[in-house]
């Protein structure tokens, strides 16, 4: 059997393909150093990148509001204005969002420090008195004596003693924690200033990439690749409009629900937890937290039902709610919605239920096509598939 240039070239791959295989799995400490000084360099041009996407959604919808695209317009005064004021006005509401949040929830949470500052002695007696009537009434379900009262004196020595034996710690940790902060914010004025760069040229870089795909891939292939990526940018978006509107509606069932039942603080936790849900997982956990600990500083039975109302709306949200409306918006059905953020929840973790949905969309619209393709190749009627 006579081996042609292409078999040979072929075997070469494979033979090189493997020695790379097998010492990359030597050398595995090496390459995971290697790739993550790489990825420390590019993560403020990976958040530009995921910022600008976030951004292009409503600043596409501003464009096509005010400025409608016409023909006849294409080197007019409409047509230089129409990126440059979208831009601008989408990053203004954006900002305006975010402004608007802290405007509701920082005052809140600063008069509730200071309400709990002046009062921590009053609300630990208000605790000690419920959980002792709690122990009288139920000393079956909670076993134990009654709680005493707390010395103070005590506490406050070991509190001294903590601060004096930790302060080196403390300064070391503050240092940490100041370079952390420092350079996040770095990374994030970086990413945002790239993300401008972005969106204003967003056409010539599309351009430039196409260029690249057909000069060195074939064109079939390149063809793919483009449509792929067309969809994929699609059903993101899409994902991303699904779950805002997911997260104001939960905000307002809270808001609702918490001004019915007349629980404190409606207003604050329900922006709270809207603005929250945004981020998977630890999003609803933070609003909570917070939601949890301000009521419980005017009243502890308050915040014990407040946590149950919280799992009620949660459950009903994340069963009835998201998989309808953030699956409707992604073409996914909402059975495939839910096994789509289990599996990328317990997988990848916060990242992973962030990118399973629309990932899951982008697999099952290929795998869509490809069925409906196959079944038209085979001559199948949808007769018989009923």
């Amino acid at each position: 059997m006579e081996l042609n240039r292409k078999d040979i070239q072929k075997i070469l791959e494979i033979v090189v393909i493997a020695i790379l295989l097998f010492w990359g799995l030597q050398n595995l400490s090496k390459i995971s150093f290697f790739l993550g000084g790489i990825f420390k360099i590019l993560f403020p041009f990976l958040m530009g990148f995921c910022i600008a996407f976030i951004l292009n959604v409503p600043m596409k919808v501003i464009e096509n509001k005010l400025f409608p695209f016409n023909a006849k317009d294409k080197k007019g005064i409409k047509k230089k204005l129409r990126r440059p004021v979208s831009l601008i006005l989408t990053v203004l509401i954006v900002l305006t969002i975010i402004m608007l949040v802290m405007l509701i929830v920082i005052p809140e949470i600063v008069r509730t420090l200071g309400v709990l500052s002046t009062s921590i002695p009053g609300f630990t007696v208000r605790v000690q008195e419920w959980y002792n009537n709690l122990v009288t009434m139920l000393p079956q379900f909670i076993p134990g004596a009654a709680v005493t009262k707390i010395n103070w004196d005590n506490i406050n020595k070991t509190m001294f003693g903590f601060l004096q034996n930790g302060t080196t710690s403390l300064l070391g940790y503050t240092v940490g924690i100041a370079t952390s902060i420092f350079s996040g914010i770095f990374n994030f004025i970086l990413g945002s200033i790239f993300a401008i760069y972005i969106l204003a040229q967003k056409e010539s870089l599309a351009r430039q990439i196409k260029k690249v795909l057909y000069a060195y891939i074939p064109e079939g292939k390149a063809d793919r690749i483009i449509n792929i990526s067309t969809l994929a940018s699609k059903i993101f978006s899409s994902f991303l409009t699904g779950q805002c509107l997911d997260a104001m509606i939960l905000g307002t069932m809270f808001f609702v629900t918490m001004s019915i039942f007349r629980f404190p603080y409606a207003l604050m936790v329900g922006v709270l937890i809207a603005f929250t849900a945004l981020i998977p997982l630890i999003g609803v956990l933070i609003g909570l937290f917070v939601g949890t600990f301000m009521i419980m500083v005017s009243s502890p039975v308050k915040a014990f039902w407040f946590i149950i109302l919280f799992f009620v709306l949660q459950q009903i949200e994340g069963n009835l709610i998201y998989p309808r409306v953030v699956g409707s918006s992604v073409g996914l059905p909402g059975m495939w919605v839910l096994v789509a953020v289990t599996l990328g929840g317990s997988t990848m973790g916060i990242v992973g239920m962030l990118v399973s949905v629309p990932l899951c969309s982008v697999l099952y619209a290929l795998l869509r096509e490809s069925v409906v393709r196959n079944l038209k190749m085979k001559k199948i009627s949808t007769e018989k598939l009923k």
